[in-house]
């Protein structure tokens, strides 16, 4: 049947299978899964980026309304069951959406919004899985640090309702957007605004600041490093290497110090090892914040898969190893490849680790997925002659939740080893 357009918006066609998936609670349909677009009124040439489009399957039969990217693989991102929602009802619906993830942040991570010293950082807002796509929110102390990584939400009046509810919060002094640039690139989308968004009357139009997990202090600089500038979502796997560490210490692609900081407090020495000295410099800066740790730690600029095979090769030991690599795996292309980084990743490890070691190994690469990602660790200790306990399974922290009907929001996987 031809397709109409459902009230005075647009409507994208999709094909059985993406209709499928939409009604088993998929958020996302390919650009290859779009059959035909039927123009608004007035708007021969198609929708522009950006726009709200309605979704129904090749029947007519409506399925709900999605944010519309011209240039993303990712070519409709569901925002609404209801079809022909129009931009004031998805701002009202966003406001609504911001402030319901804002409580649930204060039911997950109280301790953050406690007015506690050991924790008060956190993600406020983490995009489909708060039925926001394409936003991303993260707290650092009095720094709230925005990322809007769609053409439907690069937009300044969803800036707005995210100000409107952002700085209504006590505990926010400043308010800055940080732009992802792989992302505005695939995007094309335009320069994010330079100045902050919002600065509390009276405070400090700064950047930087020094935020708490756990009962650590490390910098921040919304202007540097990756992600919004650090990695949050390991919060909780950080406190659990500790619980299991010990002796001598390995964090490989420490980044700036998260899991080497913790395993100082337990460990006799840590060594962190990154490729980026910018990250390194961090990591030692922070080292100096949390005078008191137990151990020595010191640092190494270099290649992962180099400096393993020289410490391999030069018979080093270690009981405990932390592999937490960047993703290898950006794209499903890249899935293979990745599976080879892993499993050389781990291989070598478990050759390193003392009687009783503990290996603690991560992938947050969401096109490998947990299955695979314990069949490479399981496929390196078979190949290691080791006998390795899998002491716990773990993702990210309970700020980061997952939709269990859009696996992509699982991408974190943390598993603690024991190896005999």
């Amino acid at each position: 049947m031809a397709l109409q357009a459902i009230g005075t918006g647009a409507v994208a066609s999709v094909t059985r299978r993406a209709a499928e998936r939409l009604r088993a609670g998929h958020l996302w349909v390919y650009r290859s899964d779009v059959e035909r677009m039927a123009a608004a009124p007035g708007h021969a040439d198609g929708p522009e980026a950006g726009a709200l489009v309605s979704v129904a399957d090749l029947r007519g039969i409506p399925l709900g309304t999605a944010l519309y990217s011209a240039e993303s693989e990712i070519a409709l991102r569901m925002v609404s069951r209801q079809a022909g929602l129009g931009r004031a009802e998805y701002l009202a619906e966003l406001r609504e959406r911001v402030e319901a993830a804002l409580r649930l942040r204060e039911t997950l991570v109280p301790e953050a919004f406690s007015g506690a010293a050991e924790t008060n950082a956190c993600r406020l807002i983490f995009s489909e899985a708060d039925a926001l796509p394409g936003i991303i929110a993260d707290r650092y102390s009095g720094l709230v640090v925005v990322q809007l990584l769609t053409q439907g939400t690069a937009q300044d009046d969803v800036r707005q309702v995210l100000v409107d509810v952002l700085a209504a919060q006590p505990w926010a002094s400043v308010i800055v957007e940080r732009p992802d640039a792989r992302i505005r690139e695939l995007e094309r989308l335009g320069p994010a605004p330079v100045q902050p968004l919002f600065v509390r009357e009276g405070g400090e139009d700064t950047l930087t600041t020094v935020f708490a997990i756990n009962g650590l202090r490390f910098h921040f600089d919304a202007g540097a490093g990756q992600k919004t500038g650090a990695f949050l979502d390991q919060r909780l796997n950080y406190a659990a290497a500790a619980k299991y560490g010990h002796g001598r210490a390995l964090d490989v692609c420490t980044y700036q110090g998260g899991f080497a900081l913790h395993l100082a407090q337990v460990c006799v020495r840590v060594t962190g090892v990154d490729a980026s000295r910018a990250a390194l410099e961090v990591a030692d800066r922070n080292l100096e914040l949390n005078a008191g740790m137990n151990s020595k730690a010191d640092w190494i600029e270099a290649d992962a898969f180099e400096l393993l095979r020289d410490y391999a090769d030069a018979g080093e030991q270690f009981d405990t190893i932390v592999l937490d690599p960047p993703a290898f795996a950006k794209t499903k292309r890249a899935a293979e490849g990745a599976m080879r980084g892993y499993k050389e990743l781990n291989l070598r490890a478990l050759k390193m680790l003392s009687a009783g070691g503990t290996l603690v190994t991560c992938s947050c690469s969401h096109h490998v997925g947990i299955e695979e990602f314990v069949g490479v660790v399981r496929s390196a200790a078979e190949d290691s002659g080791r006998r390795v306990q899998s002491l716990e399974m773990r993702g990210a922290a309970p700020d980061h939740p997952a939709v269990l009907t859009l696996p992509e929001t699982s991408y974190l996987k943390c598993l603690i080893c024991r190896v005999g």
